[in-house]
């Protein structure tokens, strides 16, 4: 289920198309202008990174503001919290450090 992005000749803006096959026909109309002159672009791909990737590029401890949008960041800074508090992680928070891990975000930080 693929979906197409398309810019707009007339405004210049992206629409993304959502399709149930590669050959199904994607008739589309900019969303912003309403325009049927679309151009197919060229989309941007998801690519998802390893913790050793994560570790390498941030270190261990987030250093800037930035940095705390990689969930895997945030996920590692309640650890040590925990941790150095002494208090036991509640399962639902393991579970969604565990899953962000796994590149299974969850809804709150999924648009970060």
């Amino acid at each position: 289920m693929p979906i197409y992005e398309y810019k707009c000749a007339d405004c210049g803006r992206l629409t993304s198309v959502f399709t149930r096959s590669v050959n199904a026909p994607a008739a589309a109309t900019c969303r912003n202008c309403g325009s049927p002159k679309l151009e197919r672009a060229l989309s941007r791909f998801a690519y998802h990174r390893s913790e050793a990737d994560i570790l390498r590029d941030y270190g261990a401890e987030p250093k800037r503001l930035e940095d705390y949008k990689d969930p895997r960041q945030i996920g590692r800074w309640a650890e040590r919290k925990f941790d150095e508090f002494g208090v036991e992680m509640p399962k639902e928070a393991r579970e969604m450090i565990d899953a962000a891990r796994e590149g299974d975000f969850p809804d709150p930080v999924k648009d970060l």
